[in-house]
């Protein structure tokens, strides 16, 4: 959203004049870094505004910064024809209002009467939202004063207080809605009794995406990224090494995002995949090319490797016990530990007398392992990387042979490996400092 005036170029105006340009509904998501200030820094943590409430501290003072930014960020749309006056009364007035909400919720959170999840649970909520109206609004008042029809769809229902669902509240928003003579652009964000946030975290924008998609039944959804959807990384493996995957399916898209590169949220996946909704991903500063297209029933005509991808933020916990041969439930036992913890993991190994499971970094929690240890004889944790050969078709003799000798050609060795019957996903092990060095690896030998 930061490049809007890319996004009006090269999504909004190419190659479509009058009537063409609508019919069509964009969901957007807050402009860049602001959802961080106001909720906490996606990669590193650094705290924001939610923060301040959930610690009992004053939170006036960063929420003003956040209207300070804001106007800022107008600003820097004037020439792009925002009206700057309309744009930052808006926002004053929508942080106003959230602040009233949030003072009530902090009050009530110091009495000591109500369930703290609940509330600081509502507050990331009315956060959250703030960003997405922000953007949506300049995006439709800067279309409007070029002429374009646009209508905005505020899903945050700052002011509607009936206890709607998401789906509901989409239905109701848009049911009057006449589409042939309009552009709409839609809040990423939507108020809802199940609490977007609390289910979807901050994959939000593309589950109401999804859920916009599935209420209008589009000819086609499209994701536009600031990248395509690659063979490899083109940071890793360099621009040249590497190409848009053109056409994939579902299931790899899921494998896609278990490790890391998503080229849609996997709950907001399901839907479109269920409804035999075909997804479209665009490089928006390549209007031109068409993308890769993802449906629910591709199988690449040829046998190959479709992606080369991983990440070096995982953790291998190795449980080992001799008890474990020939008895039955150490695998269960296991499991609800993590179940307790709220802990997934993306691979697992096992032997005789181990099992070895990796998960996430970031969802490492000492209590998992401290109790893992209570009913285990030893319990490793090692970071890790993984890398992985991804494809809807590459059931080829030699394949597992052909990428072993690559990576040991390189010098890395393979910590762990495996894949399922389906070989949809073949996943390797290894150590961080040869993460770079595999991907290069498997990306040349399978080219």
């Amino acid at each position: 959203m930061t490049a809007l005036n890319d996004v009006i170029k090269n999504i909004i105006l190419f190659e479509r004049n009058g009537q063409q340009l609508y019919n069509r509904i964009f969901v957007v998501s807050a402009f860049s870094g602001v959802t961080n200030l106001l909720l906490e820094n996606k990669k590193t943590g650094e705290p924001g505004v939610y923060h301040r409430l959930a610690n009992y501290k004053d939170f006036h003072k960063p929420l003003n910064g956040i209207i300070v930014k804001l106007k800022q960020i107008n600003k820097s749309y004037e020439k792009l024809g925002l009206n700057i006056a309309e744009a930052d009364r808006y926002i004053e007035d929508h942080i106003k209002h959230a602040q009233t909400y949030l003072e009530n919720l902090a009050n009530v959170l110091a009495s000591g009467y109500v369930n703290k999840e609940g509330i600081l649970q509502a507050a990331r909520e009315i956060l959250a939202s703030i960003g997405e109206s922000h953007s949506a609004y300049n995006f439709a008042n800067i279309l409007q004063n070029m002429g374009i029809n646009a209508t905005l769809v505020d899903l945050g229902g700052f002011n509607d207080h009936r206890s709607y669902t998401i789906d509901q509240r989409i239905r109701k928003d848009l049911q009057n809605i006449d589409f042939a003579n309009t552009i709409c652009i839609v809040t990423g964000y939507a108020k809802g009794t199940e609490g977007i946030m609390r289910e979807f975290d901050r994959g939000y924008s593309e589950v109401t995406f999804s859920k916009i998609a599935v209420a209008v039944k589009p000819k086609e959804a499209i994701i536009h990224k600031e990248y395509h959807l690659c063979t490899a990384d083109p940071e890793l493996v360099g621009t040249e090494n590497c190409f848009p995957v053109g056409n994939t399916n579902y299931d790899v898209a899921d494998q896609l995002a278990d490790v890391g590169m998503e080229a849609i949220h996997p709950k907001a996946s399901k839907p479109l995949e269920i409804n035999n909704i075909n997804l479209r991903i665009k490089n928006t500063f390549q209007p031109e090319h068409p993308g890769t297209l993802i449906t629910r029933e591709y199988i690449c005509e040829h046998k190959r490797v479709e992606v080369i991808t991983g990440t070096d933020k995982v953790m291998m916990i190795d449980i080992y016990d001799p008890s474990m041969v020939g008895s039955v439930g150490s695998d269960f036992k296991i499991m609800q530990l993590f179940y307790k913890f709220n802990v997934s993991y993306s691979f697992k190994a096992t032997s005789a007398n181990s099992i070895s499971i990796v998960i996430w970094e970031k969802d490492f929690n000492k209590k998992l392992i401290n109790e893992l240890e209570d009913d285990f004889e030893k319990v490793t944790v090692e970071k890790m990387a993984m890398v992985c050969l991804i494809g809807s078709n590459m059931d080829q003799p030699g394949l597992l042979a052909k990428a072993a000798t690559a990576l040991a050609d390189a010098g890395v060795n393979i910590k762990s490996a495996g894949f399922a019957l389906r070989k949809v996903n073949i996943q390797f092990l290894v150590a961080r400092e040869d993460f770079k060095g595999a991907i290069i690896a498997l990306n040349k030998a399978m080219g």
